[in-house]
Order: structure tokens, then sequence, then C-alpha cells
């Protein structure tokens, strides 16, 4: 059976349970179909690009299916109907990524740096840079010579 990628992006202001509930919506629509959910990713609430019906946020969500055509006709035939939908998006794959998805590992990489203190977000000083004099305007700080001062022509 041919294998697919399914991605839909519900509204900001539905509930994560109101999410959870279209998602297994879906899933139950694949295996009425005689296809089956291979993984089921929720990435939770991102930022949309641009926005989209006045929704500037959405819930994304990550289908791997393997059925027939008839299965992805009949789902986004139902996203289409459905209000809380805003997007969604099916890619034909020749196999499924093992593993986690880019999107969720790219997640677990943002936390384990946001967990080392690495960045602007890990300064526990208060941004204080020691190794700067943070003097005032330039009128204040004392002249230094400049290196070709020594080569005034002398007449």
């Amino acid at each position: 059976m041919p294998l697919y990628e399914h991605v839909f992006l519900a509204r900001q202001d539905a509930s994560t349970q109101q999410v959870e509930e279209l998602t297994t919506q879906m899933t139950g629509i694949v295996e009425q179909l005689g296809g089956k959910v291979v993984k089921m990713e929720n990435w939770g609430v991102r930022s949309l690009t641009y926005r989209m019906n006045k929704n500037r946020k959405a819930h994304f969500v990550l289908l791997n299916i393997d059925g027939p055509s008839a299965v992805v006709a009949e789902i986004e035939r139902q996203e289409r109907i459905s209000e809380d939908v805003i997007r969604y998006l099916t890619v034909r794959v020749e196999e499924h990524e093992e593993g986690p998805s880019a999107m969720m590992r790219k997640a677990d990489r943002d936390r384990d740096r946001d967990d080392r203190g690495g960045g602007f977000r890990g300064d526990r000083d208060g941004g204080f840079r020691g190794d700067r004099d943070g003097g005032g305007y330039r009128g204040d700080r004392p002249r230094r010579p400049r290196d070709d001062a020594d080569a005034v022509i002398e007449e």
C-alpha cells in the first residue's frame, strides 16, 4: 500500500482536547477505509509565518499513513468541512522516517540548548561583560595615538 505523510493545522483557539479528538476522528477514518496510522505526532502550538484565516498560531499534527488513496481523499474531504482545520498537506513518500520527525528533533535540540544555558538567554550574570570598559560618550575617553601619527611629513 502507498505511504503518506499528512500534516494538518488546527485553529489556535481550539483546545488541546479538541485537537486530540480531531486526530482520533482522522485516525478512525483511516482505519475504517482499510489503512493504518503508523505514527502520530502532535507538534503543539507554533507560530505561523503569515496570518491564515485571522490566526497567527496553530496546532500542528503529523500523521504517517499506510493506506489506499481513498483514505487520503476522505481525510481531506473531512478537513475541508471542519471549521477547526486551517490548512492540510498530504505527501506521498517512498518510506516513513524511523524515530521522531525533524520537527520533534528540533524541539529536543532547542530544549537541550536552553537547559545548557547557551546563547543570550543563558546569561546568568544579567548581561554584565567584564571585558568592556563601559565608557560613555566618545569625547569622555582619552585619545589614543594613531599608528600613522609618526608618519607626518616634516618640511
